[in-house]
C-alpha cells in the first residue's frame, strides 16, 4: 500500500516555519506601526492623568529640594517661551529634582522633566543643561515618552490577560514608574530630540555654545558605566552629528552663561 501522506521533509518544514515567521513578523511590524500612529492621537488631558498616578512618586523625592527646584523651573521656563504655540498649548512643563546619583533625565507624561542629581552634579555651565532640558521638551514634542511607555504596559497586559496573571495588572503603576525611569528610545528618536533641544538653545541664546558638551565629556560610557549612557547613542556619534547641524544651518558660538544651580 503506497503512502498517501508521507511525512515533510526537513526542508519543507523549514519552509513552513520560514514562512509562518515571516508572517508573525509582518503582523507585529503592523501593530507597531499602527500603535505608534495611535499613541500621536491621545489627547493631553488623557496624558495628564496619566502623569497624575505617577508624578507624586517623584514629587516626594524632591520635596526638600525647593530651591534645586526653582532654578531649574526658571530654566525650562525660557526654554517653554521659545515654543510654538501648538507645543505650549494645554501644557504646563516642570522640572522634579531627583537627589540621586544616577546620571539621567527623562520625561514623564503630564509634562514633567525629571533630572537627577548625579546629571546635574556633571554639568559645568547652563547652556550644557539647558541643551538637555531642550532635548527632553524634544522627546515631548515628538511623544516618543508614550511611545515607549505604551509598548511595555501593553506587552505586560496582553501577557496579563492571556495567562490570567492579576498580579500583572494590580503592579501597573509600578511598571510604568520603572519604565518611565529607564526609558530606552531608538536612535532616530534620540538624534531628532538632540536636534530639537539644539533649535532650542539657538532660541533662546542666539547661539548655541555647549550643546556637545555632555556628550564630549562623558562619552566613554563603558568607563563610567552611567545609566545616561545605557539608553542613548554613544556620545561620539552624536557629537559628530550636533556638529553637522551646526554647520548646516549656520548656527553660531557665543559666550557661556555660568550656571547658578549650587548642589
Amino acid at each position: 500500500m503506497s503512502d498517501r501522506n508521507p511525512s515533510p521533509t526537513n526542508r519543507q518544514l523549514l519552509i513552513i516555519l520560514g514562512i509562518f515567521t515571516t508572517i508573525i513578523v509582518i503582523m507585529i511590524s503592523f501593530v507597531s506601526l499602527l500603535f505608534d500612529w495611535a499613541i500621536t492621537q491621545i489627547p493631553i488631558s488623557w496624558e495628564q492623568k496619566l502623569g497624575a498616578l505617577i508624578i507624586p512618586v517623584y514629587e516626594k523625592k524632591a520635596k526638600d529640594y525647593p530651591q534645586q527646584q526653582e532654578i531649574l523651573n526658571s530654566l525650562l521656563d525660557r526654554l517653554e517661551s521659545k515654543l510654538n504655540n501648538k507645543l505650549r498649548e494645554k501644557r504646563d512643563y516642570r522640572v522634579i529634582y531627583i537627589p540621586e546619583k544616577t546620571v539621567n533625565a527623562f520625561a514623564i507624561p503630564g509634562d514633567v522633566i525629571g533630572i537627577f542629581e548625579g546629571l546635574v552634579k556633571e554639568v559645568k555651565s547652563e547652556n550644557e543643561l539647558m541643551m538637555i532640558l531642550g532635548h527632553e521638551l524634544g522627546h515631548f514634542a515628538n511623544r516618543d515618552h508614550l511611545r515607549s511607555l505604551g509598548k511595555t504596559l501593553a506587552i505586560r497586559i496582553a501577557i496579563a490577560s492571556i495567562f490570567g496573571d492579576n498580579a500583572t495588572l494590580a503592579n501597573s503603576i509600578g511598571v510604568l514608574i520603572k519604565t518611565i525611569s529607564n526609558a530606552t528610545y531608538s536612535q532616530s528618536q534620540e538624534y531628532q530630540a538632540d536636534e530639537f533641544g539644539l533649535m532650542l538653545l539657538n532660541k533662546t541664546y542666539g547661539h548655541v555654545t555647549g550643546a556637545t558638551d555632555f556628550f564630549k565629556n562623558f562619552k566613554d560610557k563603558k568607563k563610567l558605566g552611567w545609566d545616561f549612557f545605557s539608553s542613548h547613542p554613544a556620545g561620539e556619534k552624536r557629537v559628530k552629528r550636533l556638529e553637522k547641524l551646526i554647520k548646516q544651518k549656520q548656527y553660531k558660538l557665543g559666550e557661556y552663561s555660568n550656571l547658578e544651580l549650587k548642589l
